[in-house]
C-alpha cells in the first residue's frame, strides 16, 4: 500500500540535501512522521494545509519502512500510518508537486 507525506518546499530541499529528516515542526512535536493514505490526503490538506502552495507529495510503500510504520488512530478513529524513524529520501517512490488552484489542493497523477 502506498503512503504520502507533504512537505513545504523547503522541508524537501533539507531531505533533498541530508538525504532524510525527523520531520516537519508537527512531527517533532509528536514524535513520529504523519504521512496518510491516499483517502486520508484530501482532509489532511485541508486540515493542515489549507491555501498552502505549492507543497510537494511524497510517495512511499508501507511495507518497504518495516517495523517503524505504525498504523494509529486519529481523527474519528481512523488509523494514520505514523514512522517512529527518520525518513528517508532514497526510500521515496516519487516526489511531485501539489499546487492550489485558488479553490482546492491538486494532487498530481500517480495518487492510488
Amino acid at each position: 500500500m502506498r503512503i504520502y507525506k507533504i512537505l513545504h518546499p523547503a522541508e524537501m530541499q533539507a531531505l533533498d540535501a541530508s538525504g532524510e529528516t525527523r520531520g516537519a515542526p508537527v512531527d517533532l512535536a509528536d514524535g513520529f512522521i504523519h504521512f496518510s493514505t491516499a483517502a486520508q490526503l484530501g482532509e489532511t490538506l485541508a486540515r493542515h494545509f489549507a491555501g498552502a502552495s505549492p507543497l510537494v507529495l511524497l510517495a512511499y510503500e508501507a511495507d518497504d519502512l518495516g517495523d517503524a510504520l505504525k498504523w494509529e488512530p486519529s481523527r474519528g478513529g481512523d488509523l494514520f500510518p505514523h514512522l517512529y524513524a527518520p525518513l528517508r529520501r532514497d526510500q521515496a517512490l516519487w516526489a511531485k508537486a501539489i499546487i492550489h488552484d485558488g479553490q482546492a489542493h491538486v494532487l498530481p497523477d500517480g495518487v492510488a
